[in-house]
């Protein structure tokens, strides 16, 4: 795709628009030495060259990738008019835009009916999201899993609300029977049920959790900002992809839901999605500001139904954008939602065959987590893992390989029948996000180079235990 050409256009187009309002003499103070930003441009490019290559297969590290070009177009020509998405009259064309898109999601996770509109991030959204279970459910607390993402501890405190850690099982989902025992205590109003934790990727008891809103009326939050695009895969993948679609199809009966488009849903940062499924949630949002709503008639503004109040409207243009060319449909973004999944799945079975690493846990998603094998004490992991991940950096920009590292303690290695030595309580292990289609192509070449940092098996390693 010619991204050039495109960003081309649509400056033209942002040239003739501001030229249908008529000639203006500009301020002189606002005068642009073409010379002297032409050096600071330069220092800007040189400066950026400094960045990490999201887009490269061979970066199979964090949870992100670069944008789909159509988002980066979409985002510039809005940016461009530079709307705001608070009020209508701010962003008239792009809050319509959001207004579609969020509709997409929504129907994604099969809601009946929603509130929602996007946000600057997922720590936002589900801000949002415990802000609106506070407000149903007053003086009561919230329970998510040990292995939820932080935000979620920090937004209690932030909210003023008793946070409730439970337990995970032996793969890093929720011990729901504890989170039980906590419900029916009468101390927590809202379970927060993650969609694909920040660490292993695991799916939270989504489906079972539902008896327990049925009968102590707590609320159900899913913070599925990463996997809430995996909703587009089926039944019909049951058997390719090793899949179970039901903890999505659930998502729909939950009160509330958090996904991050800037992770699969190929958007720039930052892009995050609250969904409410009652509409009626939005009149814990209401104020009253003397200087919106300007148009007696128009779409309810998205500032009604929003902690945040400028919000960017290009972010919304972009994922318009995005989901024209590339629908929210198996057959659409669901392509890719399968390809990492199957990419992940040949990582994992490649880390089985090789006598130089090992693998921590079964990914469940795109995310797949080792070790090297030859260490046999948790420090001597910690100290491999963390010498790979380095030494993979460092080397030549054509040749390095970029991970990311995941803090385990002595019963997750234990939990998951690793037998090391528990001389410290807890070690760094490798962890690779594989979100990007293209690492399907080349995935048996990635853990072969992966490997190739692993001492060999056999060799004595610092903390090796031999």
């Amino acid at each position: 795709m010619e991204v050039s050409k495109l960003l081309a256009r649509v400056v033209d187009s942002a040239r003739d628009w501001e030229a249908t309002f008529g000639d203006y003499e500009p301020h002189p103070d606002t005068e642009i030495d073409e010379i002297r930003l032409g050096g600071v441009i330069d220092e800007l490019l040189t400066r950026l060259g400094n960045s990490t290559p999201f887009f490269h297969p061979r970066y199979a590290g964090q949870m992100t990738r670069a944008p789909h070009p159509a988002a980066v177009v979409g985002y510039v020509a809005a940016m461009l008019l530079n709307p705001n998405n608070h009020d209508f009259a701010g962003g008239p064309a792009t809050s319509q835009m959001e207004h579609e898109a969020v509709a997409e999601l929504a129907a994604m996770f099969a809601l009946p009916a929603h509130i929602g509109h996007l946000t600057s991030s997922g720590t936002i959204a589900n801000l949002e999201a415990l802000f609106v279970a506070r407000q149903s459910h007053p003086g009561r607390g919230v329970a998510f899993s040990d292995d939820a993402h932080f935000t979620h501890e920090r937004m209690c405190a932030l909210l003023g609300m008793t946070a409730h850690r439970v337990p995970t099982d032996a793969r890093g989902a929720m011990d729901l029977d504890a989170a039980a025992e906590l419900v029916r205590t009468g101390a927590v109003g809202t379970i927060v049920l993650t969609a694909g934790t920040t660490g292993v990727g695991a799916i939270d008891p989504i489906v079972d959790a539902l008896t327990l809103k049925q009968q102590y009326d707590v609320r159900l939050h899913v913070d599925a900002a990463y996997g809430g695009f995996f909703a587009l895969l089926t039944h019909d993948d049951a058997e390719t992809l090793e899949w179970d679609p039901t903890p999505w199809r659930a998502i729909g009966a939950c009160d509330s839901v958090v996904v991050d488009p800037h992770k699969h849903g190929l958007q720039p940062y930052g892009c995050g999605a609250v969904l409410f499924a009652d509409p009626a949630a939005a009149r814990h949002y209401r104020h009253d500001s003397p200087y919106t709503r300007m148009f007696s008639g128009a779409p309810a503004h998205l500032g009604e139904i929003s902690l945040e109040c400028s919000r960017a409207g290009a972010a919304a243009a972009a994922l318009w954008t995005t989901l024209q060319l590339i629908p929210l449909r198996r057959e659409g973004l669901g392509r890719f939602l399968a390809s990492t999944r199957r990419a992940a799945l040949r990582f994992a079975h490649c880390v089985e065959e090789s006598s130089e690493l090992t693998l921590y846990q079964q990914p469940e998603l795109d995310v797949v987590t080792y070790f090297p094998s030859t260490p046999r004490t948790i420090s001597g992991v910690d100290a491999e893992s963390g010498r790979m991940l380095a030494e993979g950096m460092a080397a030549a920009p054509a040749e390095a390989i970029y991970l990311s590292a995941l803090q385990v303690d002595a019963a997750g290695f234990g939990g998951r029948g690793h037998r090391l030595d528990a001389d410290t309580a807890r070690g760094r292990i490798l962890r690779s996000a594989l979100m990007k289609p293209e690492q399907e192509l080349c995935v048996d070449e990635l853990v072969a180079r992966i490997a190739a940092l692993a001492p060999p098996a056999g060799r004595t390693v610092a903390g090796s235990g031999r």
